[in-house]
């Protein structure tokens, strides 16, 4: 696992090999960041990372400039790694430690991009609730976007906000957006 870009690009990075997690590959970390550098500049945005795992996905976003992220993970083992990546980068991320879903119903802050990596294995409507709960709360900033890393046995594209998607290998970006209702009038 290694930073992708930005200021510590190349850097390698060795979480326990006893974490309950799988890292989004570096392929696809460079593919998904090639298509959020299409929307946004990074030094601008508030960052939240579901299901963050080894904190892979937030240090690609510090190393990039961002300097407003959130990490949210159930794992203790996880949470206490980012910390301690944090540290080591001197990277400026606020790991949590809660379940996701407790996270997003007490949280009061909206965010410019939502990544959320849920484990592969979760059942279908675990990743359509996660999906309802983001918009539902209104947790993501109405510019923002929302990105959902899955396997190709699950489909979200039907789901209300979906945008766009992206295959890489065995994994799946679906991108979901807020979607202004225009009243277009014919002529």
């Amino acid at each position: 696992m290694r930073i992708i870009s930005g200021k510590f690009k190349g850097r390698r990075l060795s979480p326990p090999k006893n974490l309950p997690v799988r890292p989004t590959t570096d392929m696809s970390k460079e593919a998904l960041f090639n298509v959020l550098n299409n929307h946004f500049h990074f030094d601008e945005l508030k960052i939240l990372d579901l299901f963050a795992g080894t904190g892979n996905i937030s240090y690609e976003f510090a190393s990039r400039g961002s300097n407003n992220i959130t990490s949210v993970d159930a794992d203790f083992g996880c949470i206490k790694y980012i910390k301690q990546t944090t540290d080591e980068f001197d990277f400026d991320i606020a790991a949590v430690k809660s379940d996701v879903f407790a996270y997003i119903e007490k949280c009061k802050s909206t965010f410019d991009v939502i990544f959320a990596d849920p484990p592969y294995a979760l059942d279908q409507k675990i990743f359509e609730k996660l999906v309802v709960s983001i918009f539902d709360k209104a947790i993501l900033d109405p510019e923002g976007m929302l990105v959902i890393e899955h396997s190709k046995h699950t489909t979200l594209n039907h789901l209300d906000h979906f945008s766009f998607q992206k295959n890489y290998g065995g994994s799946i970006f679906s991108f979901f957006e807020m979607v202004e209702n225009e009243d277009i009038e014919a002529d």
